[in-house]
């Protein structure tokens, strides 16, 4: 199990940037994959952006060219840089975390970060 704690969500005007951290409390050189989630009200939680060990990324349509994962292994955090963030952004995002263990793929979460984005 990897513990997950994310910050930097907030409230932000159509158009601006915000950066979400997801700090891991193990080196993220061990995990296969993380992704940041959402799920906006009423809706199916989806993938917004994911990246490998490797580094390999991932982008939902709706956000390419937007948004930007990243990791620091030094640091055992991955970010989500958004820019030009639109109305329809607005959702609660979750960290996620996948290991394989040597039989199947396991998932962690952290607890979410509201990003609101005002029109």
């Amino acid at each position: 199990q990897v513990q997950l704690v994310e910050s930097g969500g907030g409230l932000v005007q159509a158009g601006g940037s915000l950066r979400l951290s997801c700090a891991a409390s193990r080196s993220i050189t061990s995990i296969n994959a993380m992704g940041w989630y959402r799920q906006a009200p009423g809706k199916q939680r989806e993938l917004a952006a994911a990246i490998t060990s490797g580094g390999s990324t991932n982008y939902a349509d709706s956000v390419k060219g937007r948004f930007t994962i990243s990791m620091d292994n030094a640091k055992n955090t991955v970010y989500l840089q958004m820019n030009s963030l639109k109305a329809e952004d607005t959702a609660v995002y979750y960290c996620n975390a996948r290991v394989y263990d040597g039989s199947r793929y396991k998932d962690s979460w952290g607890q979410g970060t509201q990003v609101t984005v005002s029109s």
